[in-house]
């Protein structure tokens, strides 16, 4: 594979996580050598602040754990990654596991006790149906 790649900006460094963090990945520091790295954060893009309450899918809905629907911006941030990824010729994406934007395979259930069920985040789900190759920071090396 050649071409851009599209990573959760967090994955990075930036810190832009719920929490304010960053989780900095050595391994695109590698990938970065062979291929250039877009940045985004789904859901900055959506127009949330960081920090922010945790969220988790339910559903077809996001929802913080104050129980605010924030359904709506988690999907303007969908949108705006995958127009960025278009623009920038990405077809693959690194995606931060487990968010309930970026995660891609398992999310956490929606009750936040912790819990992982099968699933996408809404970004993950976005990009895969419009094409888009999507793998979590722990399959990396299947890019290297």
């Amino acid at each position: 594979m050649t071409g851009p790649v599209l990573v959760s900006a967090c994955l990075l460094g930036r810190c832009c996580r719920y929490d304010g963090t960053g989780k900095a990945l050595p391994e695109l520091i590698r990938l970065g050598e062979r291929r250039r790295l877009v940045p985004v954060c789904p859901e900055c893009l959506g127009g949330l602040p960081t920090p922010r309450p945790p969220a988790e899918r339910q559903g077809e809905r996001v929802v913080n754990q104050e129980g605010d629907d924030v359904t709506e911006a988690y999907c303007r941030g969908a949108e705006q990654a995958l127009r960025i990824a278009r623009e920038q010729g990405c077809t693959v994406a690194v995606l931060k596991e487990r968010s309930p934007s970026c995660g891609a395979g398992q999310i956490y259930d929606g009750t936040f006790r912790h819990i992982l069920t099968a699933g996408d985040g809404v970004t993950a789900e976005l990009l895969r149906k419009n094409g888009i190759t999507v793998v979590g920071e722990s399959q990396i090396h299947t890019l290297l």
